[in-house]
């Protein structure tokens, strides 16, 4: 059972501008400085006005699990007034330091902040007025969705998550690519994240049809694998209810990223006889 029974009690967050990028990352730089498994990337940057934004890359390498690694892209805050999926990742980060098991057969690619300014202006939008998840594989001019872009085309990921959170739900949701994937990933990781928020149930959520919480479809140009990799991978979206506390959301995409990665390992190993 959920341990939020209602939303109607969930205050409204007034907007504060200017959020810091240091709080962030700093911490996670910290983690992989003493970590043997962890390791940061700062190189990729984009340039606003001569300052320097970046889009920092964080790779944590599970105890190996007998075959090649499982690849799998992370990607939170891509809009930027959606903290809970970057300080989630980070959360995420510090757990496996402290569980490596969690993560066996696996290298994770975890990307925090892939909208900086967004991020430290608390706006959706980047500060060029993009909304980057709408950007991706149409030619976008975005030096964040061109260097996003070739992070996914470079890694080939075996899948992708991404965070979110919705201001017009009042409880979880996900969106999937496949009904094989939908029964052996999102549905799981709604289940866990479930412990934690309520689960929309409605029939329709962000304007497309939904089942239980799950939508199929998707808008244009959102963060996605290269449109011709082949095999495809598995695409999933978690998102939260962005009014619930914003610890509550951090601990539900945390519950749901450790399950999806239980799931798809076990998926992996069954595969070959489906």
């Amino acid at each position: 059972m959920s341990t939020i029974a209602s939303t109607s009690s969930w205050p409204i967050k007034p907007v504060h501008q200017r959020r810091s990028i240091t709080d962030l990352i700093a911490p996670l730089d910290q983690l992989a400085a003493q970590s043997s498994r962890l390791i940061a990337n700062h190189e990729a940057k984009v340039d606003y006005d001569g300052q320097k934004y970046g889009l920092p890359r964080y790779v944590f390498f599970g105890p190996e699990g007998g075959d090649d690694p499982i690849r799998i892209g992370l990607f939170a805050a891509i809009h930027g007034d959606e903290p809970a999926g970057a300080h989630a990742l980070a959360d995420f980060l510090g757990l496996l330091e402290a569980n490596p098991d969690l993560a066996t057969g696996y290298v994770l690619f975890a990307y925090p902040l892939t909208n900086p300014t967004g991020y430290e202006d608390n706006t959706r939008y980047s500060r060029r007025g993009r909304d980057l998840n709408r950007e991706f594989w149409n030619n976008s001019t975005q030096p964040e969705v061109q260097l996003l872009q070739t992070e996914l085309f470079s890694h080939a990921f075996h899948g992708l998550i991404s965070l979110h959170a919705d201001d017009t739900s009042d409880g979880l949701y996900g969106y999937a690519n496949g009904a094989l994937f939908t029964k052996n990933l999102i549905e799981p990781a709604l289940q866990a994240a479930e412990a934690i928020l309520p689960r929309n149930r409605n029939q329709i959520i962000d304007g497309f049809p939904a089942r239980n919480g799950v939508i199929r479809d998707n808008f244009d140009g959102v963060l996605r694998a290269p449109p011709k990799l082949r095999p495809r991978p598995f695409e999933i979206i978690l998102e939260t209810p962005s009014h619930a506390p914003q610890f509550l959301q951090q601990k539900a995409f945390v519950a749901g990223l450790i399950s999806a990665l239980a799931e798809y390992r076990k998926f992996i190993a069954y595969a070959p006889n489906l």
